[in-house]
């Protein structure tokens, strides 16, 4: 029998939540994904010391402040180990716009379009690289300008039907929802409840994005992240994509029993139909929901300290 990986592997995109290039080999994911918090765990490997250097040596060449060499040294380095990871999936890479430009529409704009630019000039074309910006409105504008150039865009940090809503509205190509990190929050708010299985809150909201998507034809594909165990993932089998860590890869890869399939486009039914959703009404939605107006914040702000910990990391070179 073939392991619930590669069964996964027949359902679902599976992409690599890492930068680890030598965890991207071992699984041979499709696709592969990065983050700030994901950088910086990858610029602390020997490995990586010599994109260390060429990052460094090019934003110096380039020259300005010291606040944008560093800036345009992180960018660099995203893009150059993205490089490396494109010389091994088939798919695309996410590079991710830095986090404190999340509520900057043209800031993120200008930042999308040097990756883009980066990725292009090292012979990539736009059809293998994504775009990643948090599902903030200003987010979700700058990827909806980014797609009518034809650059693709993951928006990541999704937490809420509504910026759900408002990403498929907008015609972005992917989004990112956290399964992991809505379960972290309903278990500290509400202990005394059981989120296993069925009753996992994270499940449950990819669960109901997909369905909306596939029921209204939205072509924005669904991709899970963040997950906390591969009972997640088993509950999501079928799911457009699932971006996974090497952790839990391996335990999938290990586990020798059927996978059944949870999510079908041909079954969706879902009661809510397309809308088209305005900036006031994105706001009233994310404020009435306590648990993604919480983790967007939060999640924006552990990308923006991880961001300026890489920076620092790359200050002492």
């Amino acid at each position: 029998m073939l392991s619930q990986l590669d069964q996964l592997k027949a359902m679902t995109t599976v992409v690599a939540d890492t930068g680890d290039i030598a965890a991207i080999e071992k699984f041979t994911p499709v696709d592969a994904t990065t983050n700030p918090s994901l950088l910086l765990k990858a610029s602390m490997l020997p490995a990586y010391a010599p994109l260390l250097n060429e990052a460094k040596v090019w934003a110096r060449t380039k020259g300005g402040s010291d606040a944008q060499i560093l800036a345009n040294m992180t960018q660099k380095l995203a893009v150059l180990i993205g490089l490396e990871i494109l010389k091994i999936v088939p798919g695309r890479i996410s590079t991710e716009v830095d986090a404190r430009l999340s509520y900057d529409v043209q800031g993120t704009l200008d930042s999308a379009h040097q990756i883009v630019d980066l990725y292009n000039s090292a012979g990539i074309e736009n059809d293998r690289i994504l775009i990643k910006t948090a599902s903030t409105w200003e987010g979700i504008q700058a990827a909806k300008q980014l797609e009518k150039e034809g650059i693709n865009c993951n928006l990541t940090l999704l937490f809420g039907f509504g910026q759900a809503a408002a990403c498929a509205d907008a015609g972005v190509f992917l989004i990112s929802p956290f399964v992991g990190r809505i379960l972290d929050w309903y278990k500290a708010s509400f202990p005394e409840k059981d989120f296993t299985g069925a009753n996992d809150p994270g499940v449950q909201s990819v669960t109901s994005i997909y369905n909306f998507y596939k029921a209204n034809n939205y072509a924005t594909i669904v991709m899970g992240a963040s997950f906390r165990s591969i009972g997640e993932i088993q509950s999501l089998a079928g799911c457009d994509r699932l971006t996974i860590s090497p952790q839990l890869m391996q335990q999938l890869d290990e586990l020798m029993e059927p996978l059944e399939r949870r999510l079908d486009a041909s079954s969706a039914s879902c009661d809510q139909v397309a809308v088209s959703i305005d900036e006031a009404t994105f706001a009233k939605e994310l404020k009435a929901d306590a648990m993604a107006s919480e983790k967007l914040a939060t999640g924006i702000d552990g990308f923006v300290t991880d961001q300026i910990k890489l920076e620092q990391l790359l200050a002492k070179l």
